[in-house]
């Protein structure tokens, strides 16, 4: 059994998208992260240091989102988790939904979903 963190409705800024129209001032994005990791020790210590802080993931996917300019949701979201796993040891793997609202007539979102581990190798 896994242990999650969960980050809802996570909202960003990012200058994304495949047209022109897109590409002028940055978008609004919504992020829902589900962050596997083991929580036996922070559970016991209450210490910050034994789990992953979630406002440390929130400041990194900020950073990433307004310094990368990727055409396509599935770019910013492979590189999210890559960031992630790459920046805090303990997490596992993760569950990353980005949406982009508003893109479409008639759509509320459009949006994307994508599970990384970290590798075993």
């Amino acid at each position: 059994m896994s242990d999650l963190i969960l980050l809802h409705g996570m909202e960003v800024e990012a200058l994304i998208g495949v047209y022109d129209w897109e590409r002028h001032a940055p978008r609004p994005l919504v992020l829902d992260l589900e962050l596997s990791v083991d929580l036996h020790a922070a559970a016991t210590s209450d210490r910050v240091q034994d789990t992953v802080d979630y406002a440390a993931v929130a400041a990194c996917v900020t950073a990433l989102c307004q310094r990368e300019q990727p055409q396509l949701l599935e770019a910013l979201a492979g590189r999210i988790a890559r960031a992630l796993l790459a920046e805090f040891a303990t997490l596992t793997a993760l569950t990353l939904t980005l949406h982009k609202p508003g893109i479409l007539p008639n759509v509320r979102d459009v949006a994307i979903r994508l599970s990384r581990a970290r590798s075993s190798g």
